[in-house]
């Protein structure tokens, strides 16, 4: 909302003309880019944690649904080749002795009890070739399928096994099964060696598929199959794709399952030609074997999309609905807000006799700003009486008793000296809800502290400024190393402050921050003033640079902050880290400062000063302007 202003009267600090934008309207605006960033902020952050966790827990469901199979498929191969090593060697001794077509012989015994075993042979490696020998096949089964009793036999002419591998003592399973004959799966065991440790015997049993389909034949949101290390499907849900010997070879996640070195892992990949992706993970098994599982990762996040969409919307009626209430609001306050600003403007002319409480009523902080106007009043009446008084105090006797002893005369001298400021964050709004009586006692309490600190470290305190303490080295004498025992003395009433406020909470009061700024150059030092009223002091642009240096901790958030020449003389003896460039009122260009963070000792490590207390939220400072660096 942009109005134009033309009202006329007697207060200077409003424009005569021009534009400008109410209270009320930046209200509305700054309230609803807050809204605006909130529900932005909430609705991504919550959509996109949402969707992370769900990708995470899709991963990790696919691990351990992959993990799960791997762990019955082992068990079941490896029950299988305990039992086909037990059948073997039962088989070959029934061979041996001529009983193997009894019905009474061991492993007929054994083979019959096992229904769903579809056939059995053993296989000696020959001079010529493999000879089989004790066929065993399970008339019911094939029955079922309609095939004759000579099938697995035409199965092991046409699509053998590749034995040399089990004769090489690794079993080995194959999926075996025709489009229009029986599904089935074989595995060749090693289970006689002859004198020399060689594998002499071989079990070779049909199994139907129906075994390993059995834990991957359901249908969910995630697809779970098994391959062979050729990359062919041995069990998957479709199982037209496994009697078929379906190739999953050029899939991405087989493609790293099988070239991979790791018993596990997991892949992110896209379908090829469409813009679907797919959360996939792999667990080898036994004769290199790798189930996998996968679930598309668009079916997977659907909820997650659904609450985004639901979250937006939400979003949105909060933010009209907040922009409403925002505007409503900023209406009750342009009217006692603009009651203000005439109000100030009397107080700019000298009018100190209105009261502000009288003509703003709001019960809110409006109306508590009114009172905070009585009482700046009241302190502007109290600071003019005050400056009368101490104006008719600078000729009094004690000042003419020091006079007159001849022990003090005007002048001074050129010194490199380092000047030291020090503020209390908020004393202004403290000194507004406490006696004066607690603001003494409190100010005591901590210049005792503070001043020690100082005097100990050799500086020499110049002055208090109310709530501030002002002090120097290198005058009236050096300490020989002024710049570290400032900075020293610095860090330790960082750390008297923690234990004053410590003190201070215990006893229910509000902790104290403050702020430090240390500056070094060339001054004027000695005695200033006149006959009638002096004191010692020094001066100069020095001076200035280390208040404006303090005031800067504000802008920075620090309750420390030096110079670019203090850190000079400080390079590796204590730990710095570079603030930024301000601008102070007054001067042309930047100056650089830096935060001290603590000491850096002499055997090369550093030792970190930091309390609660040493660090605040930064906020505007009066006096100085923070630069592009």
């Amino acid at each position: 909302m942009i109005a134009q202003h033309n009202k006329g009267g007697a207060n200077p600090n409003r424009p005569s003309k021009g534009f400008f934008i109410p209270i009320g309207g930046k209200l509305a605006v700054m309230i609803l880019f807050l809204l605006m960033a909130a529900a932005v902020a909430i609705s991504v952050n919550t959509t996109s944690l949402f969707l992370e966790t769900s990708g995470k827990r899709e991963e990790e469901s696919n691990r351990s649904q992959a993990a799960s199979r791997a762990a019955e498929i082992n068990g079941l191969l490896e029950s299988y080749i305990d039992k086909l090593s037990i059948i073997g060697a039962l088989r070959l001794k029934d061979v041996t002795e001529g009983v193997v077509n009894s019905e009474s012989a061991a492993s007929n015994i054994v083979l019959q009890r096992d229904r769903e075993l579809a056939g059995f042979i053993l296989v000696k490696r020959g001079a010529t070739g493999f000879e089989y020998l004790g066929s065993y096949r399970n008339q019911t089964f094939l029955k079922g399928y309609k095939v004759k009793a000579d099938y697995l036999d035409g199965l092991n002419r046409d699509k053998p096994m590749p034995l040399e591998q089990a004769f090489a003592g690794q079993p080995i399973l194959q999926n075996r099964s025709q489009p229009t004959g029986v599904p089935l799966v074989s595995l060749a065991v090693p289970v006689v060696k002859d004198s020399l440790g060689r594998v002499s015997h071989v079990a070779l049993a049909d199994l139907p598929m129906t075994l390993l389909q059995r834990g991957f034949n359901k249908t969910t949101e995630r697809t779970v199959y098994l391959v062979d290390k050729n990359g062919t499907l041995l069990a998957h849900p479709d199982d037209k794709l496994v009697v078929a010997g379906t190739s999953f070879a050029t899939r991405p996640v087989v493609k790293k399952a099988l070239s991979a070195k790791v018993s596990q892992g997991q892949l992110r990949y896209q379908i090829a030609k469409q813009h679907q992706f797919v959360i996939a993970a792999y667990v080898k098994c036994l004769f290199d074997l790798v189930v996998i599982s996968e679930a598309s990762e668009s079916v997977i996040l659907e909820p997650a999309q659904l609450m985004r969409r639901e979250v937006y919307y939400v979003s949105g009626i909060v933010i009209s609905i907040g922009f409403f209430v925002a505007f409503l609001f900023s209406l009750t306050m342009t009217r006692p807000i603009q009651r203000l600003v005439d109000i100030a403007g009397q107080i700019a002319t000298g009018d100190f006799k209105i009261v502000a409480r009288d003509q703003v009523a709001s019960r809110d902080e409006v109306g508590m700003l009114a009172w905070a106007f009585d009482g700046m009043l009241e302190g502007l009446r109290e600071r003019d009486r005050v400056k009368t008084l101490f104006n008719k105090f600078h000729g009094s006797s004690v000042t003419e008793n020091l006079l007159s002893s001849g022990e003090v005369k005007l002048g001074g001298m050129r010194k490199q000296v380092v000047v030291f400021f020090s503020d209390i964050r908020g004393f202004t709004q403290f000194s507004e809800t406490r006696t004066p009586e607690d603001v003494v006692s409190m100010l005591n309490e901590y210049f005792s502290s503070m001043v020690r600190i100082i005097e100990q470290n050799g500086g020499v305190v110049d002055k208090f400024i109310g709530d501030a303490i002002m002090a120097v080295w290198g005058t009236p004498t050096s300490t020989g190393d002024d710049a570290y025992m400032a900075a020293k003395a610095c860090l330790e009433m960082r750390r008297a402050l923690l234990d004053l406020n410590q003190i201070r909470m215990s006893r229910g009061e509000e902790p104290i921050k403050i702020g430090m700024g240390l500056h070094c150059g060339e001054t004027i030092s000695g005695t200033v003033g006149s006959e009638n009223r002096m004191e010692f002091t020094v001066i100069g642009d020095t001076v200035n640079s280390a208040s404006r240096i303090e005031a800067a901790t504000k802008a920075f958030g620090t309750d420390l902050l030096v110079s670019q020449e203090m850190a000079r003389l400080l390079q590796g003896r204590v730990l710095m880290t570079e603030a930024g460039d301000v601008t102070v009122k007054g001067k042309s260009g930047t100056q650089r400062l830096f935060k001290v963070r603590g000491f850096l000792l002499p055997d090369g490590t550093s030792q970190e000063v930091k309390t609660p207390f040493s660090d605040y939220d930064a906020e505007a400072a009066e006096k100085v302007k923070l630069g592009d660096h």
